[in-house]
Parts: structure tokens; C-alpha cells; sequence
């Protein structure tokens, strides 16, 4: 007894093997890492607390007054020291629509990936465990998928939705109608890369010895193959939020987005490039270098993480 409690002891806790394992080592030692993640989390963190942070709700008509439309910045001739950031042409502070936007950008991206992983993820084993006729035909699927770009899937479901439904309903339903558009359309991604790792983890002796005591193929592909492929789900996902975000702003600037009402962060660039020659060039362009930030530091940690998760890079 006494030699099980040391053992136990002895054991590192799981901040310990964190602390010694080279994800951590590479993280401290890599200061674009670290300030990609710091800025994502300052973007997250403003998104989640956007109604204590936000001066103003744009989303309550009686906070907006149209007599304070297109006023600049404050730092500029004109400006308002209530509206910091300026306002939009619906007279809404920008600083607040920002906030709010961002939620919705980040939330959109965040369901439409989860969507994404829990398909792919749910083809590709099923895909690489069984082989054969179903991984024939689920990867075919996948290929006609591929051969069709999401844009392009998503304004023809979007705009036949819209044109069949009403404009009225689909407003309504827009954020639903996103991710589900973008989460479908992208599936394909993971569904490749979870395959191949199963078709080389169905190989190990581990899995044989899961199937020598019996153990149903569901409980083996979910318990025991999945969590050794999380590194390459880690990296997908990164990538693949700041493409959903990129998507949706694309979708909304093109009028098959978010309506006015609940602006995302490609609404409000779209609600304002009429008026970026006009001289309210605010309106566009800080939503705009907001939008490149956050799908920048995403991009940044994608980067990261393949390199640091690739064995073959590993030299430790």
C-alpha cells in the first residue's frame, strides 16, 4: 500500500507533463504564438462581454438617433467624444457594433466548424475503420463535395432560400442558415484527414487488442482510435474558424448574410463601402482591419500548431 502511494506521488500531475512537453516549450519560446493567442483571446473575451463593454445597444432602436449618422471618430474634426470609433449611416456607435459584431462573426464561425468536425470526423472513421465499399463511396461523396467551392454552394442555397422563404424569414434564421451552409460545405476537409490517420491507427497493436476482447467497433473508433488523431483536428480547426469567418463576412457583403439589424463584421463592411467615397471612410475600414486581425492571429496559431504537432519537425 504504502508503495502504491508513492507511486502515485511520484506521478507528474497534468501541469507538469504540460510544462515539460514541447508544445509548452515551443509556445514559451515563440513570441508570434504568443501574441496571436493573446489577441484572439482579448478578441473572445470582448465578444463574450460585449453587452458590459459596449457603451451602446445596437440592437435597441432607442438608443439609435439617425441625427448622429456617419459622424467621424472623435480624434477627427466633428467627432463626438461619445462615439469614439465614430458612428455607421444608421447613426449606431461603431465601437458597440463592432463588439456585437465580432460575437456573431465568432460565434458563426466557432457552430459552423463544430459542424464541420462532427461530420468529418464521424465519415472519416467510419470511412478508415471499415474500408471497402464504404470508404469507396463516402470518399467519392467527398470528392463531389470538394469539386464545388463553399462560396459558390453557399449563395446558391442562400439565395434560393431567400428568394423561396422571404426575406422576412430568412432574416430570422440567417445565423442558423450560415452555419449550416458553411458547416456542410467544409465537412470534406476533415473527413480526408481523420481517414488517414485511422487507415495507419487501425494497424497497431492496440486495436487488435481491442477487437481480440470484444469490443464494438463504435467504442473502439470513438475511445481509442480518435484521441490518438486530435493533432491534425486541432490544426484544421484553427484554419478552418477564420475561413468560416472570412466566409460568412464574404456572404453578408454580398447581401446573403447577417441582416442590418444584427450586423456581423462583414455586414458592417458591407453596409459602408457606399460610403467609404464619400469620406465616412470609418465605417468600412475599421470593421475591416478588425476582420483581417482576427482571422490573421488565427491563421498565426494554425501555422503554429501544424509545426509544432508535425513529428517530422520535431527534433527534441
Amino acid at each position: 500500500m504504502t508503495e502504491q502511494v508513492d507511486i502515485l506521488e511520484a506521478r507528474p500531475s497534468a501541469w507538469q507533463r504540460l510544462r515539460d512537453s514541447h508544445l509548452w516549450h515551443s509556445f514559451v519560446t515563440d513570441r508570434v504564438a504568443q501574441l496571436s493567442l493573446l489577441v484572439f483571446v482579448a478578441f473572445a473575451l470582448m465578444a463574450l462581454l460585449a453587452p458590459l463593454l459596449a457603451p451602446f445597444n445596437p440592437y435597441d432602436p432607442a438608443q439609435i438617433d439617425i441625427l448622429n449618422s456617419e459622424l467621424p471618430p472623435s480624434w477627427e474634426e466633428g467627432g463626438d467624444p461619445a462615439f469614439w470609433l465614430g458612428t455607421d449611416a444608421q447613426g449606431r456607435d461603431l465601437w458597440s457594433t463592432i463588439l456585437y459584431g465580432t460575437r456573431i462573426s465568432l460565434t458563426i464561425g466557432l457552430c459552423a466548424v463544430a459542424l464541420q468536425a462532427a461530420l468529418g470526423i464521424v465519415i472519416g472513421l467510419l470511412a478508415g475503420y471499415f474500408g471497402g465499399r464504404i470508404d469507396s463511396l463516402l470518399m467519392r461523396f467527398a470528392d463531389v463535395q470538394l469539386s464545388f467551392s463553399t462560396m459558390m454552394v453557399a449563395i446558391v442555397v442562400l439565395a434560393v432560400f431567400q428568394a423561396t422563404f422571404g426575406t422576412e424569414l430568412y432574416q430570422r434564421l440567417a445565423m442558423l442558415m450560415l452555419i449550416l451552409v458553411i458547416g456542410i460545405a467544409e465537412w470534406p476537409q476533415y473527413a480526408r484527414t481523420i481517414r488517414a490517420s485511422v487507415l495507419a491507427e487501425k494497424r497497431k497493436e492496440y486495436v487488435d487488442a481491442a477487437r481480440v476482447i470484444g469490443l464494438r467497433p463504435a467504442r473502439i473508433m470513438f475511445r481509442h482510435i480518435l484521441p490518438n488523431t486530435l493533432s491534425p483536428i486541432l490544426v484544421i480547426s484553427t484554419v478552418q474558424v477564420a475561413n468560416a469567418i472570412i466566409s460568412e463576412a464574404s456572404l453578408s457583403f454580398l447581401g446573403l448574410g447577417m441582416p442590418v439589424s444584427q450586423p456581423s463584421l462583414g455586414s458592417l463592411i458591407s453596409s459602408g463601402f457606399e460610403y467609404i467615397f464619400s469620406g465616412a471612410w470609418w465605417i468600412t475600414v475599421i470593421p475591416g482591419g478588425v476582420l483581417i486581425a482576427l482571422v490573421l492571429v488565427m491563421n498565426l496559431l494554425g501555422d503554429w500548431l501544424r509545426d509544432v504537432l508535425n513529428p517530422k519537425l520535431y527534433k527534441g
